[in-house]
């Protein structure tokens, strides 16, 4: 263990440091699955209403 003033300030910071960027790196892993998530379920929303609404329009439209 560093007996000088400088030595224990970098070997008390360094933990810090190294557990900041951990938690940053979940929280930001975290964010961005979320924010793929919700991109792709809509798209899966948008074609799910495009075919509910091509398929309203066939059923509608009176045969010849």
């Amino acid at each position: 263990m560093p007996t000088d003033f400088w030595g224990n300030a970098i070997f008390s910071l360094i933990p810090t440091i190294a557990l900041g960027l951990v938690f940053w790196f979940v929280i930001r892993a975290i964010i961005r699955a979320d924010r793929n998530e919700r991109k792709v379920y809509s798209e899966m929303e948008a074609e799910e209403r495009a075919r509910r609404a091509a398929a309203k329009s066939d059923n509608a439209t009176p045969a010849a």
